[in-house]
C-alpha cells in the first residue's frame, strides 16, 4: 500500500487571550428609594408600574390642603413682622433725632434701637418659617430622584404617609448600563499570576479587560463589557475577591439579581502554542494525545498538556514545540510508526472567541 496522505498543521507561536470564566450577578448602576417627605393622605399615583421614568417626573401627589394652610399662615406672619419692623425702625429714627437735642434720654433711644433690631430678627425667622412651609408644600408632589425603571407602587391612594417615618413608596433602578459582580478565589488568582509570569504574558490594563457574558440559558449576550476594578481585600468567609464589570444594557435584557457567567479576558499571551481540537484525542485516563509527523515522515504519538482553549484550538503547555507537524486530517488511517505523505491542512478562517481556561478540565 502506498503511504497515506494526511493533512497537517505546523505548530507556531501565536497570540491568544488568557481568559477565565466566573459566575456573577447583575446589579443596577443606581438605585433610589422613593420616600415620602411630607405627612398627609396620598391622593394620586401618576405613573405606570414597571415603566421608565425621568428625573424630576411627578410620581405621587399628597393632599396639599394642611400644608397649604401652614404656608399661608407663615406668609401672613411674615407680613405681620415686616409691618412691625417698619414701625420700630421709624420709631428708632425718630428717637435718634430727639436724643441729639435732648428731647429723649439715651436709654429711651437705645431701647427703641434694640426693638428695631429684634424686629429685624423676627423678620428673618418668619422668612425661614415661610421657606420651610414652602418646601413642605412642594414635597406634596413626590418626584423621581433619578431616571430609570420604576417598580411596583408600595402604597395606594388614601394611604396615610409619614414624613417622620419616611414611608417608602417605590424603587427606581437605572438599567441603561448595569454592574456585574463576580467572585474569584484567591487560589485561582495566584495560579493565574504564576501562569502569567511563566509564560511572560501581558496582563490587561485596568479598565480595559474585556468581559463577555453568557446568560442563564447559555446564550451569549450581545454587548461586551469591561472590568472596572477588583477588591483589595479578601472575604474571610469565602476566601474570594470581588470583581466588578460594567456592561451596556440598551434593551433592558439584564435585570438586577440575574445570574450570568462572565468570560473575563485577563491578558494576552503572545507566544502561545495551539493545536486544533480535532487533532486531539484522549485515552481512558483522560490524557490528551496527538499524532505528529517526524522529519522522516513517520507517525509518532505524543502526550500533551493543555490549559484552556482559544476558539477551536487547545492551548498547549507541554508535549509539543514550535515547528512540529500535527496530523489534523486522516487520523483514522494514520498509525504510529507508519509512513505518511504530509500536506498542509487548510480551513476556512473563523473568528477566535476566547473561552474559559476551566474548560480544559471538562
Amino acid at each position: 500500500m502506498p503511504p497515506t496522505e494526511v493533512g497537517v498543521v505546523t505548530i507556531a507561536p501565536e497570540t491568544v487571550a488568557v481568559t477565565v470564566e466566573l459566575p456573577g450577578r447583575v446589579n443596577a448602576v443606581r438605585v433610589a428609594e422613593v420616600r415620602a417627605r411630607a405627612t398627609g393622605i396620598l391622593m394620586k399615583r401618576l405613573f405606570e408600574e414597571g415603566a421608565d421614568v425621568q428625573a424630576d417626573q411627578v410620581l405621587f401627589e399628597i393632599d396639599p390642603a394642611p400644608l397649604q394652610a401652614s404656608y399661608d399662615s407663615a406668609k401672613a406672619n411674615l407680613a405681620k413682622v415686616e409691618a412691625t419692623l417698619e414701625r420700630s425702625q421709624a420709631d428708632a429714627r425718630r428717637k435718634e433725632s430727639l436724643v441729639k437735642i435732648n428731647g429723649v434720654s439715651q436709654q429711651v433711644y437705645e431701647d427703641a434701637k434694640a426693638t428695631a433690631l429684634q424686629s429685624e430678627a423676627d423678620v428673618l425667622s418668619a422668612k425661614a418659617a415661610l421657606q420651610t412651609a414652602s418646601l413642605n408644600l412642594g414635597y406634596t408632589k413626590v418626584t423621581a430622584p433619578i431616571p430609570g425603571r420604576i417598580g411596583k407602587s408600595l402604597v395606594t391612594e388614601g394611604a396615610l404617609l409619614s414624613a417622620t417615618e419616611a414611608t417608602k413608596l417605590a424603587t427606581i433602578q437605572q438599567l441603561d448600563s448595569v454592574y456585574v459582580d463576580f467572585t474569584q478565589s484567591t487560589t485561582e488568582i495566584l495560579r493565574f499570576r504564576r501562569s502569567f509570569e511563566e509564560r511572560k504574558a501581558q496582563g490587561a490594563k485596568p479598565g480595559e479587560a474585556r468581559v463577555t457574558l453568557l446568560l442563564e440559558d447559555g446564550t451569549p449576550y450581545a454587548q461586551a463589557g469591561k472590568m472596572l476594578f477588583a477588591d483589595v481585600t479578601v472575604d474571610e468567609t469565602t476566601g474570594s475577591v470581588g470583581l466588578r464589570a460594567s456592561v451596556a444594557n440598551p434593551d433592558k435584557l439584564l435585570l438586577p439579581g440575574m445570574f450570568v457567567r462572565g468570560q473575563l479576558e485577563l491578558g494576552k499571551n503572545s507566544k502561545a502554542l495551539t493545536v486544533p481540537q480535532r487533532a486531539v484525542s484522549r485515552d481512558s485516563t483522560g490524557q490528551a494525545k496527538v499524532l505528529v509527523v517526524t522529519p522522516q515522515n513517520q507517525v509518532e504519538q505524543k502526550p500533551i498538556q493543555t490549559d484552556g482553549v482559544s476558539g477551536d484550538k487547545w492551548i498547549v503547555t507541554g508535549g509539543l514545540k514550535a515547528g512540529e507537524r500535527v496530523i489534523v486530517e486522516g487520523l483514522q488511517k494514520a498509525r504510529a510508526g507508519t509512513t505518511v505523505v504530509p500536506t498542509p491542512f487548510r480551513t476556512a478562517t473563523t473568528n477566535i472567541v476566547p473561552v474559559p481556561a476551566t474548560a480544559a478540565a471538562r
